[in-house]
């Protein structure tokens, strides 16, 4: 028996599949609660046709969130600097800029119903994050008083902490910068002077506005 070949996906339907995931990631920046309905209307299409790619909202918001979790942590993977504090901050500050256009949904993959989904594709950064804290403190540059593994998971809530307060009362980019820095400096140690003289004395750590202004 002559088995027939697989098919690829037609190119309107594979546009069309695109084209509702950057609707949802549009839609739901702006209301995490919208509905299907709002999302296809985005993407110019019906809800019906909605069904041919994804069998119900929370299938669509699993490919979204799964896609910008991988994308995250992608671009983590290149943070790499010998001193573990400055490359816990410029972690933080890496996630700032990969989500500034998408806080809501950053908020929504690592808070949401969807967290256990996203848990795998984080997992080398929350790997890089525990190894740069253990390193620190056996610098004794990070505190040793909290567990190590218990230390890390604060620290990526204090991260997250700055997006989800910025979806409600926005932030410059500057100012979300060195937000997001501060409080991950301060989660590991770190009063908030000492935390605001550390970022000024590296100028990795310095916002892309004021390294420009400096040259």
């Amino acid at each position: 028996m002559t088995i027939p070949p697989v098919r690829s996906p037609r190119r309107d339907a594979t546009q069309n599949r695109a084209a509702l995931v950057d609707a949802a990631r549009v839609v739901l920046n702006r209301d995490p609660d919208a509905s299907l309905e709002a999302i296809a209307a985005e993407a110019g299409l019906s809800r019906r046709s909605v069904y041919g790619h994804f069998a119900s909202r929370d299938d669509l918001l699993r490919e979204l969130v799964s896609l910008g979790a991988a994308r995250v942590a992608h671009a983590l993977e290149s943070v790499i600097h010998d001193d573990p504090v400055v490359r816990l901050a410029l972690i933080a500050a890496r996630l700032w800029r990969e989500v500034e256009n998408i806080r809501v949904m950053a908020v929504f993959t690592v808070r949401g119903s969807l967290k256990q989904h996203t848990d795998e594709a984080l997992r080398p950064l929350r790997h890089g994050v525990l190894e740069a804290i253990n390193t620190g403190r056996d610098a004794g540059s990070i505190r040793v008083d909290i567990a190590a593994d218990r230390l890390a998971r604060l620290m990526e809530e204090a991260m997250f902490s700055v997006l989800e307060e910025s979806t409600t009362h926005p932030l410059p980019d500057h100012e979300g910068h060195r937000l997001v820095m501060s409080m991950t400096l301060g989660t590991i140690g770190f009063g908030w002077r000492e935390a605001g003289d550390f970022i000024d004395s590296h100028p990795e750590l310095h916002h892309s506005e004021h390294r420009k202004a400096a040259h």
